[in-house]
């Protein structure tokens, strides 16, 4: 192998960790991956153990380091993407106090009414461009604080896993602004927290972690570097979220230019070069570089949806696609395209796990609307695929209300595994959407920043050029028509169901308290 440079992209999800070696021209050399399980309950919790998160992560970097032999010493170093919005409480000598709450914890919503009693939301949405809604550590702190007060009293570190597994790394406890303009505790136009929000949270600055930039380079622990198999002059570059990965993973870096990711959660984003917010409040906006901000909205129920199809109601598939040696979604997939688009009328809502973006509800709920005596397993699967889309498309309505119409959309998430999908996508959209050549959109985004960090590349922007385009979905005309006759009913179902689903919601929560 040729002298080169390396880095490598780390990306940490929702249900595991992905390492992979890149060359700067976007060649992977190794790859490596292992799941987690993230564990939810009624209430609304969805928690992680943060240790069991450095250890996958250690392992998976490990093994690709391993996989590239004596290029290793070519390795410059390491960028990470990570989930967004989570919150590990730290004790004075830095250990987790609690399990990490998730991205997916909605806990805080019992209390989000009360604490717009404290602030003025508009004002708070103003600077932070995030909306008031349970995944931001705003509300989980708050939630902490009187929920668990004795977990709150002992926290010395409000923190997040990025800044929690780079401390393991470096020795140094920093987060980056990706991170921390995702928290709803950052003031994006100043640049530092909010201190107003700190105030009324009871917490001080000195218990936030230090805020740096996105690219920002810092030494690994000579012991961190032996035991990853590195070379002792690689660094760690901070990185950011995996939404903002993503965009530049698959080449969406550009004004105009839009990914669409749907993996166990979904998102719909945009670069922009300064933060925007929407006056409806739909939208949130985090930084990617000093340059670069990213607007959007994200959906909690993705391919979480489809799985849930396949556990629940799809064990003899399963058992089928074990046995044929076939993976299991395309197995249902098949199932599914023996079904009319529409579904002949069935239509999920797919709020297993509330609803984000657009509308920032955690109260709303699942419904299967429309069910007849002649709908059956595989009308449901395709339902399932449907109302996924229809959130997408219900978070683009919005998006391109604040932006303006995009130029291109470029596709990423594990459901690029499925045509059926990805084209049921571009007939809900009634849009054209192109399918990139790269398959780890994150990681590999994460690694491209990495080698800007460093020098060697002279933009994120160089991504939109260095990454094809291997398919492209046209929207059916035909399929197009039925889904734009759905996809009002839809809504409506949803906005006709508000009052219902804050009981449900209530009564749902009430049940696990006294358990």
């Amino acid at each position: 192998m040729s002298e080169t440079a390396l880095f490598i992209g780390v990306d940490i999800g929702t249900t595991g960790v992905r390492s992979v070696v890149y060359q700067s021209d976007g060649n992977a050399l190794a790859t490596a991956a292992e799941e987690y399980p993230l564990h939810t309950d009624q209430s609304g919790a969805a928690e992680q153990d943060p240790d069991m998160l450095l250890a996958a992560m250690e392992r998976v970097i490990q093994k690709t380091v391993q996989d590239i032999g004596a290029a290793a010493t070519q390795v410059k170093g390491l960028c990470f993407s990570t989930v967004l919005h989570s919150l590990v409480c730290l004790d004075e000598a830095g250990k987790p106090l609690m399990p990490m709450m998730t991205w997916a914890d909605t806990r805080g919503q019992m209390i989000k009414e009360e604490l717009k009693n404290h602030i003025n939301m508009q004002a708070v949405y103003a600077r932070t461009c995030c909306p008031l809604h349970p995944m931001y550590p705003l509300l989980k702190v708050y939630w902490l604080k009187k929920y668990r007060p004795e977990i709150f009293a002992q926290t010395a570190c409000f923190g997040s896993i990025k800044d929690y597994l780079m401390e393991r790394l470096t020795g140094q406890r920093l987060v980056d602004r990706s991170i921390a303009s995702g928290s709803g505790l950052y003031d994006c136009f100043k640049g530092d927290w909010d201190e107003e929000l700190l105030g009324v949270l009871g917490i001080s600055p000195q218990q936030m972690v230090p805020v740096r930039p996105t690219t920002d380079a810092v030494s690994l622990l000579p012991e961190a570097a032996k035991r990853l198999g590195l070379p002792a002059t690689a660094v760690a570059v901070l990185g950011a979220g995996d939404g903002m990965m993503a965009n530049v993973g698959v080449g969406a870096v550009k004004p105009g230019q839009i990914n669409i990711t749907i993996g166990t959660s979904g998102a719909v984003r945009m670069v922009c070069e300064q933060p925007m917010n929407d006056e409806k409040g739909r939208t949130w906006c985090y930084n990617l570089t000093e340059k670069h901000w990213m607007i959007g909205g994200a959906i909690t129920n993705g391919g979480i949806a489809f799985r849930w199809m396949r556990d629940k109601f799809s064990e003899t598939e399963q058992r089928v696609a074990e046995k044929l040696g076939l993976d299991s979604y395309a197995l249902l997939s098949h199932y599914a395209e023996k079904v009319p688009a529409g579904s002949d009328g069935l239509i999920l809502l797919p709020f297993f796990a509330g609803e984000r973006a657009p509308y920032w509800n955690a109260d709303a709920r699942g419904v299967l609307f429309g069910l007849t005596l002649n709908h059956d397993k595989r009308h449901m699967i395709r339902a399932t695929l449907e109302g996924i889309c229809y959130r997408i498309k219900s978070i683009l309505d919005a998006l391109e209300e604040v932006t303006g119409e995009a130029k291109e959309i470029r596709l990423s998430g594990s459901f690029t595994r499925s045509n059926l999908w990805m084209q049921i996508l571009a007939d809900v959209l009634g849009r054209k959407i192109s399918l990139p050549k790269v398959e780890e959109g994150a990681a590999f985004g994460a690694a491209l920043l990495g080698f800007y960090a460093l020098g060697l590349v002279d933009s994120v922007e160089v991504a939109a050029d260095m990454v094809g385009i291997q398919k492209v979905f046209e929207p059916n005309p035909t399929d197009s028509q039925t889904y734009a006759e759905l996809y009002p009913i839809y809504l409506a179902a949803y906005w006709g169901l508000q009052e219902p689903f804050k009981e449900i919601a209530a009564y749902q929560r009430s049940r696990e308290l006294l358990v």
